[in-house]
């Protein structure tokens, strides 16, 4: 008879507990495992289900690098004070160990990568290429003079620069980007599940709001210094809260790029401030969501307030993505 009910309910998509057993008989899995069911149900026990609406086909990651200045604007030196190359090839090696994790766990998801690579030299470039030669990664160079008309004339070639490549990285989500494109700049460290999660999270959160969304990988200092009020979410794995400033990675759908085109332009003809300023316009009006703890880190200077996460071992990530190529 326990077996025709499991039956029943799993020919009617319903999910059984058995809390004395510490098992879901219907999905033949501890509940200490990840329940849910890719762009089906996102489960987290004790809330039960969600059923996805809002399914993730694809993701467009877009990675800017610049291997050559070591903090742009500022004259500090970053956590552990290397030369800016070493902090490009381990973000670029903790990324492509995420996409990884992500493509075995969602083997139907389609995850194209792209680095956009601004001015490095010959043996910079040769380092990069090296890290990436085993996986699916497609390296273009920024192309200056296209923005020469573009942008308005700057004080200093970096900015410059620095505008133009993120100005060409939402170029390329807007031309091929199909569903959700993800922006990173080249001196985080992800954690191996930042990728996984994120889609996960993001396919959670957007099918119970009813619409596409923001998401931040990292938790900033920041957020903890304004002393605002905000609102918790669960997402995949953890929480997320609702935050109103992102620096310039962070993921999102192609229909919001599309929607937003002019602040994205907007916000890469000139160096405002802050640097961000027509990105952030968009979350008056669009939900953004950040981790708690954090998925990614920033590694900036330590005493940044858009740097370093708490509660993170910086040293153990920072030698685990050592490259020795």
């Amino acid at each position: 008879m326990k077996k025709f009910f499991i039956k029943i309910c799993k020919f009617f998509g319903f999910e059984i507990i058995d809390q004395n057993e510490f098992i879901s008989p219907t999905l033949n899995k501890e509940l200490n495992e990840d329940l849910s069911i890719f762009n089906q149900k996102s489960i987290v026990l004790p809330l039960g289900e969600v059923k996805i609406t809002r399914k993730v086909n694809s993701i467009l990651i877009i990675i800017r690098v610049n291997t050559e200045i070591e903090v742009w604007d500022q004259n500090k030196r970053r956590l552990f004070e290397k030369p800016k190359v070493e902090y490009s090839i381990r973000s670029i090696k903790s990324l492509i160990k995420s996409i990884n994790l992500c493509q075995k766990k969602y083997s139907n998801l389609k995850i194209k990568t792209i680095i956009l690579d601004d001015s490095s030299k010959n043996e910079n470039l040769d380092k990069i290429k090296k890290v990436t030669k085993d996986s699916d990664v497609e390296i273009i160079t920024l192309n200056t003079k296209k923005f020469e008309t573009k942008i308005k004339k700057q004080k200093t070639h970096e900015t410059f620069s620095n505008l133009a490549s993120l100005f060409q990285c939402f170029e390329i989500g807007k031309d091929i980007g199909e569903d959700l494109i993800f922006f990173i700049e080249d001196d985080y460290l992800h954690f191996d599940t930042m990728l996984s999660e994120m889609i996960a999270t993001y396919e959670r959160v957007s099918s119970q709001l009813g619409k596409d969304i923001f998401m931040c990988p990292s938790d900033y200092p920041y957020l903890y210094m304004d002393n605002e009020k905000t609102n918790i979410l669960i997402g995949d794995k953890r929480h997320w809260r609702i935050i109103n400033k992102t620096l310039c990675t962070f993921l999102t759908s192609k229909k919001l790029l599309d929607l937003y085109w002019q602040n994205f332009s907007k916000n890469c003809e000139d160096r405002h401030d802050p640097f961000e300023k027509y990105i952030n316009e968009i979350y008056k009006d669009e939900f953004c969501i950040s981790p708690l703890k954090s998925l990614s880190v920033h590694l900036t200077n330590i005493n940044s307030s858009y740097g370093l996460s708490p509660f993170v071992d910086y040293k153990k990530l920072w030698d685990e993505n050592k490259f020795n190529g």
